[in-house]
């Protein structure tokens, strides 16, 4: 537009050159007010990322953008009145205002450079900060650019919150509300990221600017792909979202957004505490401190914090330091940097000054660079794979050598410990030597299982503890039928409780179980060999008479497919929460394959064999099925095909071939599962629709792959994290075994989303005739049968 041309309201608008970006007046919602602005010209839904005159709006469809004598931008309205005004500072002989491509737009004087810009809308954002877009000081102006929240949806005017990065003590990136109050930090700048933004890590959407010197403090990114659209705003609410918009989408779709839980709100635990979503209760004292109001405390009111339990010794060698790894790093406001400066430097220059209460690295990638903390350390949390390593000092009677907090003993403890084991000695050896000869005569009197397991104690292939049926009796409540937690094809589950208090689960082998005692000596064998913590935990067994029992750690939250598959208990289950799960889940899967003594294909993973405990991490269980192979083996061959439909291979469901990679297989659909919310039901002729990887297949093939998620996640979630967990799952359900990719690769790639995916062929759809639900979950057997001419020996349907 030159200095000759107007914009006029409902006379037309400016588009950039790239047809992205589009200037014009609009009225938010239904409101009746006009506005200047610009928003997003071919996305159906108008965004708006920019307003002129949000504090003035015009109330008649009169407005008018166009140039004063010294070429100033202005919005008049009929009468002349000024709504707003670019108030260049210097005069412009040949002014022209030119929308970029970037969406900035400009004002600049077409006689000169036409490279300097006498004005900017970048320099003035509105709630948005968009690709390109300095965030942050000009110090050589004083120009701050920061974010102010709209109103509301239909009122752009400035609202609750601002979003600015402040130069107190080392810059940070800070959410301010009305009253001036922190509302959420994210952090210093750590080398990589702003070190409380986890999800800015190994991001294949944009890559981002850090620069801090004498002369600029800013921050910027830039899109990887024209393919992706995105931006990062302050919502009236306060939350800083980063939606992200694909080629053919129908919405924006949330790819951050933060504060994202409890935990980010700020100094929710007070000073020297430190929030951890994954415990309860969140809010926990640094160690070597202790709440300052326990009353407060035990309500559940944290914010008074923490208060030492020792004073800092200050003298030489009186002081220590105690390592938290994986943390958000406290508010830096009175923190000081030196860029230069190493760890150990860093360390010695917090001794010597007594004020100084912690240290860290400034630069994780580097590891060069010193962070000193004076003064209180307020909103910490556990940041598990996003976090970075903390020094909180204590006085050294609280460290050890290794620098880890000490356990204070007692006297009488100490003395306690000098003349008691002796006694102990002579007590435990009689009673060992006691109870070695009575479990000998029980076992004696038994044969079968009790003989088996005899021999194995014998070989000192376990060394698990023997539970007596009379205390199994006692934790059950006699096999109370109000204690079963769960029932399979082994039998029914009971929870107990053992009289020092643990909590366990019995699995008790029903006698007309079509797994027998075979699948018994199999589980007890293999999950006493193996100890992971995505593994159920084996805490014994009982073998008296007929009774055949294992004796398992007890998870509150039983197992994975009464979560997802319910409509109501699934709400709970967020993007991140399911994300750790299908992490533990791979991790426990490799674990069995590579890493432990042993090398186990599972051959029934599945959501219901998938534990949850407290802090809902996955715990793989049901070793029944489980086969142990050799070095060198890669896969083995059964006529007695033993799974559950839907999670079965196909080379297995139809060959009876398994191997690791029939676990990986299992695995894809339990992916795709997790995702979707639905059941893999396998394939019905009569409705094929029943099917989920069918289902998801199509999507992913006609690039609606979002759709598969299940809506009770809600519209936040990382896009990028769920498209590349989507596609690992289709990757690990290919129809050949050979290329399925390994667990070990899979764990690497859901680790790291820099390395580019291949793109995956069809999956294996299991083949079946149409069973009724009852039916699938009662452990019949089926008649042989053939499918795609391939006859199936037996087909034990679970």
């Amino acid at each position: 537009m030159t200095a000759t041309e107007t914009l006029s309201d409902g006379g037309g608008t400016l588009i950039s050159s790239n047809e992205l970006y589009e200037l014009g007046f609009f009225s938010p919602n239904n409101s009746n007010n006009r506005y200047l602005g610009t928003w997003y010209h071919k996305i159906q839904i108008q965004t708006v990322f920019w307003v002129a005159n949000r504090e003035r709006p015009i109330l008649d469809r009169t407005g008018v953008l166009n140039f004063t004598e010294n070429g100033t931008l202005v919005i008049l309205n009929q009468t002349g009145t000024i709504f707003w005004s670019s108030s260049s500072a210097t005069n412009i002989s040949s002014p022209v205002a030119r929308l970029l491509d970037s969406g900035n737009l400009v004002l600049m004087d077409s006689a000169g450079d036409t490279n300097v810009f006498a004005w900017q809308s970048f320099d003035h954002p509105t709630d948005t900060h968009m690709p390109g877009m300095k965030f942050g000081w000009d110090l050589r102006t004083g120009l701050n650019r920061y974010l102010t929240s709209w109103k509301s949806a239909d009122d752009p005017s400035p609202g609750d919150y601002r979003n600015a990065i402040e130069l107190r003590g080392v810059p940070q990136s800070l959410t301010r509300d009305s009253r001036s109050v922190i509302t959420f930090r994210a952090g210093p700048w750590n080398g990589l990221r702003w070190n409380g933004v986890r999800e800015l890590m190994n991001n294949s959407l944009y890559n981002y600017t850090y620069v801090s010197n004498n002369d600029e403090v800013y921050y910027m990114y830039q899109p990887l792909s024209d393919a992706v659209v995105t931006r990062l705003y302050l919502d009236p609410s306060g939350v800083m979202q980063r939606p992200v918009w694909v080629e053919n989408a129908q919405s924006w779709t949330s790819f951050l957004s933060e504060p994202s839980d409890k935990c980010d709100t700020y100094g929710l635990c007070g000073p020297y505490a430190i929030c951890d979503m994954d415990t309860i209760p969140i809010c926990n004292c640094l160690n070597g401190f202790s709440p300052k109001s326990p009353s407060d405390w035990n309500l559940r009111d944290a914010k008074g914090g923490c208060v030492r339990n020792t004073k800092l010794g200050c003298e030489e060698g009186g002081d220590g330091f105690l390592k938290l790894s994986d943390v958000k790093v406290p508010d830096a406001s009175n923190a000081t940097m030196d860029a230069t400066m190493g760890l150990d430097e860093c360390a010695k220059k917090c001794l010597m000054n007594c004020s100084c209460t912690a240290y860290a690295t400034s630069n994780i990638s580097s590891g060069i660079g010193c962070l000193n903390w004076f003064g209180e350390l307020i909103d910490s949390r556990v940041f598990p794979g996003g976090g970075q390593d903390l020094y909180v000092r204590l006085p050294a009677s609280d460290l050890d050598e290794g620098g880890h907090k000490k356990k204070k003993t007692p006297m009488g403890v100490i003395v306690a410990a000098t003349v008691v084991p002796g006694i102990l000695l002579l007590g435990v050896i009689g009673y060992c030597s006691k109870r070695r000869r009575w479990w000998s005569r029980k076992l004696n009197r038994r044969g079968g299982a009790n003989e088996y397991f005899r021999e194995r104690r014998s070989e000192n292939e376990t060394e698990l503890p023997l539970f007596d049926l009379e205390t199994v009796r006692n934790a059950t409540n006699n096999f109370s039928a109000s204690n079963v937690i769960g029932k399979g094809g082994y039998g029914p589950v009971y929870w107990g409780k053992l009289e020092e208090g643990q909590d366990v689960a019995v699995k008790r082998l029903s006698k007309t179980s079509i797994q027998g005692t075979e699948e018994f000596k199999n589980e007890l064998t293999l999950i006493a060999k193996v100890q992971h913590r995505n593994l159920v935990g084996l805490l014994g067994c009982c073998i008296e008479g007929n009774e055949k029992m294992l004796i398992y750690e007890y998870m509150p939250n039983k197992s994975l497919d009464t979560f997802i598959f319910d409509i109501t208990k699934s709400a709970s289950m967020d993007w991140q929460k399911r994300y750790d799960i299908i992490m533990g889940i791979a991790r426990g899967l490799l674990y069995l394959h590579q890493d432990s003594r042993l090398r186990i294909i599972h051959r029934d993973l599945k959501a219901s064999n998938v534990l949850l405990d407290k802090a809902l991490q996955p715990k793989i269980s049901d070793f029944g099925m489980a086969r142990i192979f050799g070095g060198d083996q890669a896969e083995a061959m059964t006529e007695r095909v033993v799974g559950t439909y839907g999670y079965m291979s196909p080379e297995y469901a139809m060959d009876g071939v398994f191997s690791v990679k029939s676990d990986v297989y299992s695995f894809g659909v339990l992916v795709l599962e997790i995702l979707s919310g639905r059941r893999n039901r396998g394939i019905y002729q009569s409705n094929p629709d029943l099917n989920l990887l069918q289902n998801a297949w199509r999507l992913w093939k006609e690039g609606r792959g979002l759709e598969l998620l299940d809506p009770t996640i809600g519209h936040v979630y990382p896009v990028i994290e769920v498209m590349r967990c989507l596609q690992l799952g289709f990757l690990c359900v290919q129809e050949q075994a050979e290329d399925r990719p390994t667990m070990s690769w899979v764990v690497m790639m859901l680790g790291s989303g820099a390395v580019t995916l291949p793109q995956p062929k069809q999956p294996g759809f299991s083949v079946r005739n149409r069973v009724p639900e009852e039916d699938r979950s009662s452990g019949r057997q089926e008649e042989s049968h053939s499918a795609n001419g391939v006859t199936m020996t037996m087909l034990q349907a679970r």
